[in-house]
């Protein structure tokens, strides 16, 4: 049994998965962020479907790319659960819980990373990373992708799609996935768990991608 969460956007997710599949998942939406809400819903969702925490064997969290913060929260929820059951963790890529959704061959998953630029990581099919994961201006990540059987993963590819027009891509398929992301981390985690790819609570980071503001202000002084 896999206790999996995403808190790295206002729109977040819990979910209990097991190797036969979701047991339940729950989408939660909180623009201040999740730190006071979090271990409510995850207290919940157990007392719902009588788990106890105990009998949880593995915990797993989005590791990024998001929200700073959401991603801390989240992380560090997932370390302190697994600390406290002496279980070990999972910490899955935002973008590969994106590609999850695909069906194409080729998955380019890719996130709104504001200021003017994506985050974007294509996957082959069982998951595995094609090229590393970046954060860039959209035609730029376009240009470094092939073009035969590919397909965008997004949440919402709206603000994308207008790039599209006249590129080699302008007929490649678009998969929807849905905002909650935990249900995906899961079933992931249920994969890494059985190969002993899951971690010691503290061996797991962050995959911000991108610096904190801090440290780019740092960095140009």
């Amino acid at each position: 049994m896999i206790l999996s969460l995403d808190t790295t956007s206002e729109f977040g997710s819990v979910a209990l998965v097991s190797s036969n599949g979701i047991v339940e998942e729950i989408l939660l939406h909180s623009p201040e962020g999740f730190g006071h809400i979090l271990y409510g819903h995850i207290a919940r969702l157990l007392e719902r479907n009588e788990i106890a925490l105990e009998q949880i064997d593995c915990f797993a969290a989005t590791s990024g790319p998001g929200s700073f913060t959401g991603v801390r929260v989240g992380l560090a929820a997932v370390k302190g659960l697994a600390e406290a059951t002496a279980k070990p963790v999972v910490a899955v890529s935002n973008l590969q819980a994106l590609a999850f959704h695909g069906r194409e061959h080729l998955r380019a998953a890719v996130i709104d990373a504001r200021r003017g630029q994506v985050y974007g990581g294509l996957y082959d099919a069982a998951l595995n990373p094609v090229a590393p994961e970046v954060v860039t201006p959209f035609p730029v990540w376009l240009a470094t992708l092939p073009s035969g059987g590919i397909e965008f993963v997004s949440v919402d590819f709206t603000p994308f799609q207008a790039a599209l027009s006249g590129t080699r891509f302008a007929s490649v398929p678009v998969v929807v996935a849905p905002r909650a992301l935990a249900g995906a981390v899961g079933l992931i985690a249920v994969q890494q768990l059985a190969r002993g790819q899951a971690s010691d609570p503290a061996a797991i980071d962050a995959n911000y991608v991108r610096r904190t503001d801090a440290e780019l202000f740092w960095k140009d002084r």
